[in-house]
């Protein structure tokens, strides 16, 4: 089966990329999901639209990400929230409150650029990596207090 995608899918492509998958693959997982959608000839100006799309969110060259990996790396990142006796929180630290967190620091990021190793379910100081491009990695000082 012949798909766009849509968004970018670990091992398989990024945004507005030809791939060919198993039928099951992709009308199971990838299409319901909007991972992908069908490939048709007409198709050719979608992915046009979401490559254009894709190249103005991307960092502009190797310079530009060290750049931002410098000011996360720099950046000190409080990030409240909600914890019980002990300094044990009511859930974890999701991605998204990450993201958000960076993002009042000045620097914001797409949620799914964030790694976080083991769930954050304590209060303290984390280190989480953000991957800024392909070859640049930050790795972000996050401090989890009560709030």
């Amino acid at each position: 089966m012949k798909l766009i995608l849509t968004q970018e899918v670990g091992g398989l492509g990024a945004p507005g990329d030809i791939v060919e998958v198993k039928d099951g693959y992709g009308r199971n997982f990838l299409i319901p999901r909007g991972f992908a959608i069908r490939w048709t000839k007409g198709g050719e100006r979608t992915v046009d639209s979401i490559k254009a799309a894709r190249s103005s969110r991307e960092v502009r060259d190797l310079d530009h990400a060290q750049q931002i990996k410098a000011k996360l790396e720099s950046a000190a990142i409080q990030l409240p929230v909600r914890a019980g006796e002990g300094g044990r929180l009511f859930g974890a630290v999701t991605v998204g409150d990450i993201a958000g967190a960076i993002a009042d620091a000045g620097a914001p990021v797409d949620k799914r650029k964030i790694i976080v190793g083991n769930p954050i379910k304590s209060l303290g100081s984390h280190q989480v990596t953000v991957k800024v491009a392909d070859e640049v990695d930050a790795v972000v000082n996050l401090n989890v207090v009560a709030g």
